[in-house]
């Protein structure tokens, strides 16, 4: 029944594997993996069948011992239509055919989560859902993160496994290059990183110095074109290099184009500035959300301000205006969904959650990155 990640199509396997399959047809670095395909898919809250488990036991060693990333490849997401970023789960640092196989059927149960419902109904999808899973090796990321191809290469990155970054949990990293050339970069803030399944400070000596040396932004671009060329179209590609060496990790289409670049200048006055996360204006009370146990205190034209937003908010995105963050980055999950909702989102703005009052009416402008009181024009 399970299908070797070289074989994987996007009828059995979903777009995130059958993606990777094309790279490594083609010679990319990827992973070494299998899909449990998505015929396998059953709703139910029992384990895997007992058959199921030993084919994924006999199938293990063929990919590696260690630790393993068990992720959703559903047969809606990773389409040029709708990403489904981050609505299905991930599982990094899986042990063993009977850690697999609950991670397994935790990626099915996924796809009824509040979240990914929630993300089809927006959409309008009617369709019947089913997911495909896929087990890889895990990659121990010296450093991690995304890139999107296009007129430029726009590449975010942090320490240790992307997860940092997609999840926006960190201000990582960015650098625009054009024409293969470095024309921007902005040093983050990384304050944690993510290794298999431990969080951890990060040293303020390697906060405060780029996570990427020029040579490996060269090559990452390089990659990232490459990909752009076999796939048919601009790509999000997530990576990660351990040593010296480049893997990639899921390659889908670019479904909405990015904000462009923050130009350095100051802002007076009342005016808070951070990185365009959305395009488009929206002006609304200023709704400071610190956890779920605060979603019930959102309505309708709300501007959503927090810490930073997980894929677990993304029903909020259906009620609010435009979003606020204090931390994580353009090319993070939310920043995705934000932009295919046509969203306005401002991410990375410094003490957001104090220096904007609850209730508070602001303009947000995620094309610029700037959000201010309400009663002052821009």
């Amino acid at each position: 029944m399970l299908i070797d990640l070289t074989d994987a199509e996007p009828a059995t396997s979903g777009g995130k594997a059958a993606a990777l399959a094309r790279l490594l047809r083609a010679g990319m670095p990827v992973p070494p993996g299998f899909v449990v395909p998505s015929t396998a898919y059953q709703r139910t809250d029992e384990g895997l069948p007992a058959e199921l488990i030993d084919e994924i036991a006999q199938a293990l060693p063929r990919i590696g011992d260690g630790h393993l990333a068990v992720r959703s490849s559903a047969t809606s997401e990773d389409t040029t239509h709708a990403t489904a970023a981050g609505q299905h789960d991930t599982f990094l640092g899986v042990r063993g055919p009977d850690q697999v196989a609950d991670a397994v059927r935790r990626c099915w149960l996924s796809l009824w989560s509040a979240r990914a419902v929630e993300y089809r109904r927006r959409r309008g999808d009617t369709r019947s859902p089913s997911v495909a899973v896929l087990v890889q090796r895990l990659v121990d990321a010296d450093v991690a993160g995304v890139l999107f191809t296009g007129d430029d290469t726009r590449i975010e990155a942090s320490w240790g496994l992307g997860a940092s970054v997609v999840s926006g949990h960190v201000t990582p990293d960015s650098w625009t290059l054009t024409g293969g050339e470095i024309t921007r970069r902005s040093l983050g803030t990384k304050k944690t990183r993510v290794d298999r399944t431990v969080t951890r400070e990060v040293a303020r000596a390697d906060r405060e110095r780029f996570c990427l040396t020029d040579d490996e932004l060269t090559r990452l671009a390089q990659l990232g074109r490459q990909a752009a060329d076999l796939l048919g179209g601009p790509q999000d590609v997530e990576w990660a290099i351990a040593g010296s060496r480049i893997w990639l990790l899921q390659s889908r289409p670019v479904t909405s184009a990015l904000p462009p670049a923050p130009t350095a200048g100051g802002d007076g006055g009342e005016a808070l500035t951070g990185t365009p996360g959305s395009p488009g204006r929206a002006t609304g009370p200023v709704r400071v959300v610190r956890g779920p146990a605060d979603f019930a205190r959102v309505r309708p034209g709300d501007v959503l301000v927090c810490r930073t937003t997980d894929p677990a908010w993304t029903p909020l995105f259906g009620v609010v205006a435009a979003v606020v963050t204090e931390i994580g980055g353009l090319l993070s999950h939310a920043a995705i969904v934000a932009r295919e909702q046509g969203l306005p989102a401002v991410l990375a703005v410094r003490d957001a959650t104090t220096a904007l009052p609850d209730g508070v009416p602001v303009e947000v402008d995620g094309s610029s990155g700037r959000v201010v009181p309400a009663h002052r024009p821009y």
